[in-house]
């Protein structure tokens, strides 16, 4: 078992999340926060189209391939979002913003600095707020796009470690249809997030 697969298995593993004994109080609905990871994974697709289109052109084709099979993990968790907020009455509003791309190694970086913010902040403070709402279909987007960016965030601090062992071809990743999670190698029999099994997910090099 790899290192990032043995990272990602610790990652899926539900926690205990500790809770300030003071009152809570909301300052934006489900809703809002649906449409801002409604936008965010948006802008996240397209700029991850962008990235890989300029590590094609630098000759760094297995991060090509990362960034593009990053961008169809996001696109799934647009689609999510969106049915969710239909789902609760009201309509997906996208804020796409402009996109700067850099060289491969920078472009990785501002990757997997977007990636921990949505693990370690966003997608934690959007549960948290979803639960305390009892959106239990709201829960379940956050959570599974969350588990996801974690995993993210690891292949990108993976990528810029051995960049210089990633110039050459492209190379193949596997992405869940139902919740994104993306995957080096199908060693599994069904997704470790949502249970699809593997015989559905994605191909993407």
């Amino acid at each position: 078992m790899n290192t990032i697969l043995r990272s990602f298995l610790s990652l899926v593993v539900p926690s205990a999340v500790a809770h300030d004994a003071a009152p809570v109080v909301e300052t934006a609905t489900t809703i809002d926060n649906l449409q801002t990871a409604f936008s965010g994974e948006s802008n996240a697709n397209a700029r991850y189209l962008a990235f890989a289109k300029k590590a094609d052109e630098e000759g760094y084709g297995e991060v090509a391939s990362l960034f593009r099979a990053a961008a169809k993990a996001e696109e799934i968790h647009t689609r999510n979002h969106a049915e969710v907020i239909e789902k609760l009455g009201s309509v997906p509003a996208l804020n796409l913003k402009p996109i700067e791309v850099k060289s491969t190694r920078e472009n990785l970086k501002v990757a997997m600095e977007g990636e921990v913010y949505e693990r370690d902040i966003m997608y934690p403070e959007f549960i948290e707020a979803a639960k305390r709402q009892k959106e239990t279909l709201a829960i379940r987007t956050f959570t599974w796009a969350m588990k996801v960016e974690a995993l993210h965030a690891l292949l990108y601090q993976d990528a810029l470690e051995n960049l210089a062992e990633r110039r050459g071809a492209n190379r193949t990743y596997y992405v869940c249809p139902d919740c994104g999670n993306t995957m080096e190698a199908l060693t599994i029999l069904k997704c470790l997030i949502c249970g699809h099994p593997k015989s559905g997910f994605i191909v993407v090099d």
